[in-house]
């Protein structure tokens, strides 16, 4: 970080969304990746993803450096 910009703390990487809405029981959304069950109802909107696909998602969008 240059000395000259003024610490925010906030980060510059804006977080991903995710879709709102875990549910207890069946029936489960089939994820967009590998097709196995995730945590989300089938009417959830937007992209579901398995916590395995998540937590990769996750980690080819973090931030480096």
């Amino acid at each position: 970080m240059d000395e000259s910009e003024p610490e925010t703390g906030e980060s510059s990487c804006p977080a991903p969304a995710a879709p709102a809405g875990r549910v207890a029981g069946p029936p489960y959304a089939d994820c967009l990746q590998c097709g196995e069950p995730t945590e989300y109802g089938v009417a959830t909107p937007g992209v579901v993803l398995c916590p395995v696909c998540e937590w990769q998602e996750a980690q080819r969008t973090a931030c480096s450096g």
